[in-house]
C-alpha cells in the first residue's frame, strides 16, 4: 500500500508535522492508501462482508419466521387449548397406546358444561396422511377427521361451500373441505365445490373450500383435506379402540368461553381427565402461548447456533485485516521512517493504520449488512420464508464491524508507530 513519499512531502509541506496532523487529514490519507490497492482491500475485507451478511440474513430470516409461528398460531385463538395423550413424565407420547390416550368419551365429558363450566366449543379430532387424487393430479396430504366444530374453534373460513354439519360428523358421510392450497394443486382455477377427489380409494364430494390460513402448531391447514370424523373413523382408516372400547383419537381441541375464563377451563378439563384416569395423569394441555414459546425457542435456539458459526467468517476476516495491515506496515517502513524525520509523531502514525484498518473492515460492515438486507430479501420475495431487518440488525453489523477493525488493527498500528525513525530510513 505505498503512496509516493514526495507526493505526502508535499501535501504535508504547509501543514508541519511538529503538530499533529488533523483527524480529516489523517482520514484522507487513509483513503488514497486503500484506494492505491483495490483489489487487495476488496479481498481483504470480504471475511468481514460474508461475516457480517451472514449473521444479518440469519436474524432477519429468524425473527421472520417466530414472528411468522406468532401469527399462526394467534389465528387459531387466543383462548384454544389442545389436549394430546401422553406426558413427558412418562418418557414421551403415544396416540396409540404406550403413554395414554385420548378417546371420543373424554371429548364429550369435556363438552358437557356440567363437568366443565369453562368451556364453550370442543374438537375431537384424528389424523393420517393418505394420497388425494382428482383425474390425473394427486398428492400426499394430511387428512383430518372433524367435527362440525373444528371450524368454529379453529377460526377457520370458507371461501367457498360450507363446511362439515354435525350430520354429515355422524353418519359417515362421504364429503370433504379442502385446504387452500390442495385446492388450487387438484384444480387449479376450476371451481372445486361440487367436484369429487379420491383419497385412499374412496370417493368423496368437495363440499367446501378454505381460506388461507397459513397453518397451526403441527401441520398446514392450507394443504390439508378434512373430512368428518365419522368417515375417517369407520371408511378412510378404521377405529382403534381402548381395552374398554372407548374409540381413539389423536387430539382433542377446546375452546375456553373467552380467554379470561382460559385457566378455568385448563384446570377444569385436567381434573376431569384425571379423574376418569384414576388419577393418571397420562395427558398433556397446551395453550397457543405454550406452542408459540417453544417453536421461538426452538428457532431462536437454532439460529444463535447459526449466528455463532457464521461469526467465524467474522474472526477470519479480522485476522485478514490484521494480516494485510502487518504487510502494509513492512513495505511502508520507509514511508514511515521520512514521516517520523519530517516531525510526525507516534500517535500520528497510530491513528493512520488504525483509520485504515477501520475503514477496511467498516466498509466490509456495511457492503455485509447491504448483502445480508438483500439476501433476507430475496428470501421474503420468493415467498419460502418471512424476513424483518430491524434497526438493531444494523447497529449490530456496524458495531461488530467497527470492534473487528480496532481489536485487529491495533497491533499493527502500535508496530508502525513504534519503528526507530533512523532504522526505517535505512530500509530499502
Amino acid at each position: 500500500m505505498n503512496v509516493p513519499l514526495a507526493q505526502h512531502a508535499e501535501q504535508h509541506s504547509d501543514t508541519s508535522f511538529a503538530g499533529s496532523i488533523r483527524p480529516a487529514e489523517i482520514v484522507r490519507m487513509a483513503l488514497v492508501t486503500l484506494a492505491t490497492h483495490k483489489l487487495r482491500s476488496g479481498l481483504t475485507a470480504l471475511g468481514v462482508i460474508i461475516g457480517v451478511a451472514a449473521v444479518v440474513a440469519l436474524i432477519a430470516l429468524g425473527r421472520g419466521a417466530q414472528a411468522e409461528i406468532s401469527e399462526r398460531l394467534s389465528a387459531n385463538g387466543a383462548n384454544l387449548l389442545t389436549i394430546v395423550p401422553g406426558s413427558l413424565d412418562d418418557g414421551g407420547f403415544s396416540a396409540n397406546g404406550g403413554s395414554g390416550q385420548i378417546t371420543m368419551e373424554d371429548a364429550e365429558a369435556i363438552a358437557n358444561p356440567q363437568r366443565a363450566a369453562a368451556v364453550g366449543q370442543v374438537s375431537p379430532e384424528i389424523s393420517s396422511f393418505s394420497n388425494v387424487a382428482r383425474s390425473s393430479t394427486s398428492t400426499s396430504a394430511q387428512i383430518y377427521g372433524v367435527t362440525a366444530s373444528y371450524c368454529t374453534v379453529h377460526n377457520m373460513r370458507l371461501t367457498a361451500g360450507s363446511f362439515v354439519s354435525e350430520q354429515q360428523a355422524h353418519t359417515g358421510a362421504r364429503v370433504a373441505v379442502l385446504g387452500a392450497k390442495i385446492a388450487t394443486t387438484l384444480f387449479g382455477s376450476i371451481h372445486a365445490v361440487g367436484q369429487y377427489i379420491r383419497v385412499a380409494d374412496t370417493r368423496l364430494t368437495v363440499i367446501g373450500v378454505l381460506a388461507t390460513s397459513g397453518g397451526n402448531a403441527f401441520a398446514s391447514v392450507d394443504e390439508s383435506v378434512l373430512v368428518p370424523l365419522s368417515t375417517a373413523q369407520q371408511v378412510l382408516f378404521g377405529i382403534t379402540r381402548t381395552a374398554t372400547g372407548e374409540a381413539v383419537i389423536d387430539t382433542i381441541a377446546v375452546q375456553a368461553r373467552d380467554q379470561q375464563h382460559l385457566a378455568q377451563a385448563r384446570a377444569e378439563i385436567q381434573a376431569l381427565l384425571a379423574t376418569r384416569r384414576r388419577g393418571k395423569h397420562n395427558f398433556t394441555i397446551y395453550n397457543q402461548q405454550d406452542m408459540i414459546n417453544t417453536l421461538v425457542e426452538s428457532r431462536r435456539t437454532l439460529t444463535n447456533y447459526l449466528s455463532v458459526i457464521a461469526s467465524i467468517s467474522l474472526l477470519v476476516g479480522g485476522i485478514g485485516i490484521m494480516n494485510i495491515m502487518l504487510v502494509s506496515v513492512h513495505e511502508r517502513t520507509h514511508e514511515i521512517g521520512l514521516r517520523k524525520a519530517l516531525g510526525a509523531s507516534e500517535r500520528d502514525i497510530l491513528a493512520q493504520f488504525l483509520i485504515e484498518a477501520l475503514l477496511l473492515s467498516l466498509g466490509g460492515g456495511l457492503l455485509g449488512l447491504l448483502l445480508g438486507t438483500l439476501i433476507a430479501w430475496a428470501g421474503e420475495i420468493s415467498g419460502r420464508s418471512r424476513a424483518i431487518v430491524g434497526l438493531d440488525a444494523v447497529f449490530l453489523a456496524i458495531s461488530v464491524a467497527v470492534l473487528i477493525g480496532l481489536i485487529f488493527g491495533i497491533a499493527p498500528a502500535r508496530r508502525a508507530a513504534r519503528l526507530n525513525p533512523i532504522a526505517a530510513l535505512r530500509a530499502e
